[in-house]
C-alpha cells in the first residue's frame, strides 16, 4: 500500500508538470513524501500511511492539520479515528488545489494560531498546499524573513498558476516585499 500511495503521489507531481523534487518515501521517523521539518514543534509533509499516522502520538504530535479532501483517493480514509485513538487534535481543512483562496489561509492560520504551543503536522497529498499554507503563515502571521521561510517551500516545489497568484496576493496585502521563485 505504501507504494501505491508513493507512486499516487509521483504521478500527481508529474501529471502537475510541476518538476517536483521528491524526498524519499518513508525514511526517517515519518513515512509520508516530502517531508520537511519546519522547527521542532512544525513539520510539514505529503500523506503520511495510515501506519505513520499511528506512530505520531510517539512522537509527540499533538495535532495534525489535512488540507486536501479526505474524499481523494489517496487519502488515509480513517485518519480521523487514528488520530483520536491517540488523543491528538484533528482539523480537515479541504482547500480544492485548483483553487486556493485567502479564506483558505485565514483557516489555516487561525488553526496554527491555536496551536502554537503544540507538536502540529500540516500535511496535505503531496505537501504543496502545506508548504505554500505553511510558507504564508510564516511569513505573515511569525514575522518570519520570506528567503528564510520560502527555503522550505522549494525543497517541495515551485509555485506556479493559481497557488503563485495567491501568495503574491497575500504577500502584497500583508505589506511584504518577496517575489517566490
Amino acid at each position: 500500500m505504501k507504494l501505491r500511495r508513493r507512486d499516487a503521489a509521483l504521478g500527481l507531481a508529474a501529471w502537475a508538470g510541476l518538476g517536483i523534487p521528491m524526498m524519499a518515501w518513508g525514511e526517517g521517523p515519518l513515512a509520508a513524501p516530502n517531508v520537511v521539518l519546519i522547527t521542532p514543534k512544525l513539520v510539514t509533509s505529503g500523506q503520511p500511511s495510515a501506519e505513520a499516522l499511528a506512530r505520531l502520538g510517539e512522537q509527540g504530535f499533538q495535532a495534525v492539520v489535512y488540507l486536501a479532501p479526505l474524499s481523494l483517493p489517496n487519502a488515509v480514509k480513517d485518519e480521523p479515528g487514528i488520530l483520536a485513538r491517540q488523543h491528538i487534535e484533528f482539523v480537515n481543512i479541504p482547500i480544492n488545489f485548483g483553487k486556493p483562496s485567502a479564506e483558505d489561509f485565514e483557516q489555516v492560520a487561525a488553526t496554527l494560531d491555536r496551536w502554537q504551543d503544540r507538536k502540529v503536522l500540516v500535511h496535505c497529498e503531496v505537501n504543496m498546499r502545506a508548504s505554500s499554507m505553511v510558507f504564508l503563515y510564516r511569513t505573515l502571521r511569525l514575522k518570519e524573513k520570506p528567503e528564510v521561510a520560502y527555503e522550505a517551500v522549494e525543497k517541495v516545489w515551485s509555485p506556479r498558476g493559481v497557488w503563485r497568484e495567491l501568495i503574491v496576493a497575500q504577500l502584497k496585502q500583508g505589506g511584504v516585499a518577496f517575489e517566490p521563485y
